[in-house]
């Protein structure tokens, strides 16, 4: 470096860091002894003040928030220019303004940690390569924004504080034990190198366009009723108006499919003949929820009654489960076959087992009509729910314990829910007002993706049985076909002698 032009720069940082006292006495004699400050507008990197040793301090006698501590840092700047400790960490932000520019919130993230959960890699490898230079974080890895961690431990929660700079001079730097090359040209840190350096995982890609578009005619738009299912014979079912269609993508031999009517009628059909096998009776409103259970299928009706058949078995054995006061519209079996889980227009969640007419587990925590109701086939005893228009909201529930875990607000009526089979993620379906389709990984609850298309609420879903695609149905009449779930790992049943529920004791 020049060395004229050294002594210019030291001479203006030092006049800039003078108190204001001294400032005031240095312009009061100004008159006989005028000094001329030759201020250059070029920034010259040094490799000297590439690590400064910094430490940084909450200062807990103020507790703003960071807008707050924002707007009072830009009203105090002309009184603040003369404190070191302000000009060495404007100096500090200035020189990483060559690499990328800060925009607000980047400029606020030394207190504003949690807001790093929903932003993109490239933005946290961003922030950890800036946590490196001015914090000294000695962060090697890019941090995973969809870990199952929700708020990352390593980040501080603290989000009322504001940094204090003090300089310490017997602070060793966090890189002597390796540092960089003194003929390098980066300016980064060896820490920062590595950062750059460390594999990523490749960013998960979802098409937010449909695959295929059917047109549904007379698909009706009411949020009690379940007209879309999708077997595991790859046999799809819809119901349009008075008529339920069928369609496959491969030969279904031996498939049923279950139908409820409007007076209350459940309707046995072979799927691959085409004929009516049997018509049961029971109920005595319209039947708006259906779940099978290998041979056994459950109804839920408007007359608030479940029942329970075999339909190998003589139409009059029959169980009946009364626990909901108003209609019931949604019904779900669990991975083991041992308990189902019915939803209603009362806003209850009731559990119930194989062996009594009560429910086992009543929960009564959403505030509208409960008919999203999905079992994890990850964890045992892994129950989630989603509430109406009044609710918005998506609860789990354990209940091998009968405790609640988790819950978070959605924005918009939940229609329906759906596990993946082959990763801990969730489908949800929304109607009013965002008629939206969301992809969740659980349990750090981040969205995964956000798809839109439909113009009507979102009232039916059904997986494939491969588990990689979706269908998705609304009073748009249209039905439309989403790839959401990659096929990671295949999940294979466990054959320990310890599972109780795959064996006959």
């Amino acid at each position: 470096m020049d060395q004229d032009y050294e002594r210019r720069l030291l001479r203006q940082i030092n006049h800039q860091n003078l108190p204001e006292s001294q400032l005031a006495k240095q312009s009061g004699c100004a008159t006989s002894s005028p000094v001329r400050v030759k201020s250059g507008d070029r920034f010259i990197p040094t490799r000297a003040g590439s690590n400064w040793t910094i430490n940084f301090h909450y200062a807990n006698e103020n507790c703003r928030s960071p807008n707050q501590n924002h707007r009072a840092k830009e009203t105090n700047t002309d009184t603040g220019r003369g404190r070191a400790t302000s000009s060495l960490s404007q100096s500090l932000i200035d020189h990483f303004l060559v690499f990328k520019t800060i925009s607000r919130a980047d400029s606020h993230f030394l207190s504003a940690h949690e807001g790093l959960v929903s932003v993109l890699s490239d933005t946290v490898a961003y922030v950890a390569l800036l946590r490196n230079e001015l914090l000294g974080a000695a962060i090697e890895t890019v941090p995973d924004p969809h870990t199952d961690d929700r708020r990352h431990a390593h980040l501080s929660q603290d989000t009322h504080s504001l940094f204090k700079y003090t300089v310490d001079p017997k602070r060793v730097p966090f890189d002597s034990s390796n540092e960089v090359s003194p003929y390098s040209l980066s300016p980064l840190s060896n820490k920062s190198h590595k950062l750059l350096r460390s594999p990523r995982k490749p960013a998960r890609k979802i098409s937010k366009i449909p695959f295929k578009v059917l047109d549904a005619p007379e698909l009706q738009d009411d949020f009690y009723l379940n007209l879309v299912d999708w077997s595991a014979g790859n046999l799809l079912s819809v119901g349009l108006g008075a008529c339920v269609y069928l369609w496959s993508a491969c030969t279904s031999q031996g498939s049923l499919v279950a139908v409820g009517t409007h007076k209350g009628y459940v309707q046995i059909w072979d799927a691959a003949g085409g004929r009516k096998l049997s018509s049961l009776d029971g109920h005595s409103a319209r039947v708006g929820a259906l779940a099978w259970n290998g041979d056994q299928l459950s109804s839920g009706s408007r007359d608030r009654v479940i029942l329970q058949r075999d339909v190998r078995t003589p139409p009059s054995a029959e169980r009946r489960l009364q626990g909901h006061r108003q209609e019931v519209c949604g019904l779900k079996w669990s991975p083991d076959h041992q308990h189902l889980a019915s939803g209603g227009n009362d806003n209850k969640l009731l559990v119930w087992n194989s062996s009594s007419l009560l429910p086992v587990q009543q929960y009564s925590d959403h505030l509208a009509a409960v008919k999203a109701i999905a079992w994890s086939p990850h964890q045992h005893g892994l129950l989630a729910s989603g509430g109406g228009t009044a609710d918005r909201c998506l609860r789990f529930w354990n209940t091998l314990t009968g405790q609640a875990l988790q819950s978070t607000d959605t924005g918009s009526q939940v229609c329906n829910l759906a596990w993946s089979k082959h990763a801990n993620e969730l489908v949800s379906t929304h109607g009013y007002s965002q008629n939206q389709i969301l992809v969740w990984k659980y349990p750090s609850l981040t969205q995964v993706a956000k798809l839109t298309g439909h113009s009507y609420r979102v009232l039916y879903l059904a997986v494939s049985p491969d588990g990689e695609a979706i269908v998705t149905g609304a009073g748009d009449e249209t039905l439309r076909f989403w790839n959401v779930f990659s096929k990671t790992r295949c999940t294979k049943e466990s054959k320990s002698v310890l599972n109780l529920f795959t064996r006959i004791r």
